[in-house]
């Protein structure tokens, strides 16, 4: 029968996921079948499963780390904001709604029974399931209804862990103000607690976890490092990304930060090429003149976007470096933005209509409700890739007759007629070494042909599972789970 501990956190951004992700890599390392499970999750970095749905990418690399492949089941509420106050709404890998944050309230009473039915089923092929919850259980304004934290854990009867942040400071009140906040109910759920991303002489907090587990009755389970390889492996939340400042670098890779921008992990191995100077461009901030290439990432609104793009005055900046002779790629919401036309007649993405695009490819993108979601293979410039897509448009005009990949078998993508403007639908790409490799060297810069970047994450992985086994009590954690009831 499978077990199940749930991992929760005294706010967003403590580290819960890499702490599920080194958990899972680690007890799948002593020959126990993990699976992950976040009941609900907010991330416009998703991640395509093996199912055909999508999940949030977090979950997808706690699934690498247990072994295993992504499941819808892995993440059965998804929710991937599409303005400041509305958010599209996924359950059990597929669409369901776009709803304003108000409303939301109501449609996740009807929801708990699909996280249930996603949790048990993942149960059935599982010894231990990981499940992570999401933000704070201290956010009590918000526990009627509640899917993410003590709501999921009372009604699955899954025991709780807390971790605090002490790299932000005041993790004594953090996880004790937690306990005071909780109702009995919830705070009887919690079984102990850890303390990550410490920094310094580990004695110097000793009084510090005595004082914690005086005042709160949970056990000590654990502090935890700093563990700087982290930067290296995928980050789920939009202020974590970050570039690779390499002052002197052989190529420069501009990429504007977009107020919706989505599975930015694409930038990920071109942040880990050491000829690579990756600058993340803040609004306010022109596009820098001195850039080899612009690369415009994916959306989750790609028109609503595309009018900050302008009102950013990145369109000039974009025109700028095109006539210098610079280069520029589009991935999925970057690849439709690049176009002459991005029609949505049924309002999809806001009012039904269409918008001029950056008329850099001469394509036009219709908005469609069917939304494209596959795993793929093929390949770009004569190497192989392999990744994903998950968009709502269709692409489209004569510049599609200059392919430069294949996706699946079919031509893919789109390229100016010098070859300097591209654009593609496949996320993932820059995660295959051979084709990365060429294309930097096109650049301008070295063909190394030495990082091997899918290796680096299940090494990175391999090191924060030991990096936990020897700071935390995992027997003790292991212990703390309880069966899944059927």
């Amino acid at each position: 029968m499978a077990r199940a501990l749930m991992v929760q956190g005294t706010g967003s951004n403590v580290g819960k996921s890499l702490l599920v992700a080194g958990l899972a890599r680690h007890f799948a390392r002593q020959g126990l079948r993990v699976a992950p499970f976040k009941p609900q999750n907010m991330s416009n970095n998703a991640a395509v499963t093996a199912d055909g749905g999508e999940i949030g990418r977090a979950q997808a690399l706690q699934a690498r780390a247990a072994g295993r492949d992504p499941l819808t089941d892995m993440n059965p509420v998804l929710l991937k904001p599409e303005t400041d106050r509305g958010a599209q709404v996924i359950v059990q890998g597929r669409r369901l709604a776009t709803v304003a944050a108000r409303d939301y309230a109501a449609l996740k009473l009807t929801l708990l029974p699909r996280v249930l039915d996603s949790f048990r089923r993942l149960a059935a092929t599982a010894d231990l399931i990981l499940v992570e919850g999401a933000g704070s259980p201290a956010e009590i304004n918000l526990r009627a209804g509640d899917i993410a934290n003590m709501g999921f854990a009372d009604a699955a009867g899954v025991p709780v862990v807390i971790a605090g942040d002490i790299d932000r400071g005041g993790v004594i009140a953090q996880l004790v103000g937690t306990h005071a906040v909780l109702p009995d109910g919830d705070r009887a759920h919690i079984k102990g607690f850890l303390v990550n991303r410490f920094r310094g002489d580990p004695t110097l907090f000793a009084d510090g976890r005595a004082e914690i587990a005086r005042r709160t009755g949970w056990a000590d389970l654990g502090l935890i490092p700093w563990f700087d390889d982290a930067r290296r492996l995928p980050a789920e939340d939009i202020l974590d990304l970050r570039g690779s400042r390499r002052p002197g670098a052989r190529i420069t890779v501009a990429v504007p930060r977009l107020p919706r921008i989505a599975n930015f992990d694409d930038l990920d191995p071109l942040a880990a090429e050491p000829d690579v100077d990756l600058r993340l461009i803040d609004p306010g901030t022109p596009l820098p003149g001195d850039a080899d290439l612009i690369l415009l990432p994916g959306s989750k609104t790609t028109i609503a976007d595309l009018a900050r793009f302008r009102s950013e005055g990145w369109d000039i900046d974009l025109a700028a470096h095109v006539r210098r002779g610079g280069h520029v790629l589009g991935l999925c919401g970057g690849f439709q933005m690049l176009g002459t036309r991005i029609e949505d007649p049924d309002g999809i993405e806001g009012p039904p209509g269409g918008v001029a695009g950056l008329g850099l490819l001469d394509v036009t993108t219709v908005m469609r409700a069917d939304k494209t979601l596959r795993r793929v293979t093929g390949q770009a410039d004569g190497h192989p890739i392999a990744g994903y897509e998950i968009h709502l448009g269709h692409t489209t005009g004569p510049d599609t007759h200059r392919a430069w990949a294949t996706v699946d078998g079919q031509p893919a993508g789109a390229a100016s007629s010098d070859g300097r403007i591209r654009g593609l639908y496949v996320h993932g790409l820059f995660a295959a070494d051979a084709f990365r490799s060429a294309y930097l060297t096109r650049l301008g810069g070295a063909a190394h042909g030495t990082l091997d970047f899918e290796g680096g994450v299940d090494t990175t992985l391999d090191r924060l599972a030991d990096h936990l086994a020897a700071h935390v009590d995992t027997a003790a954690l292991l212990d703390l789970a309880a069966p899944v009831a059927p």
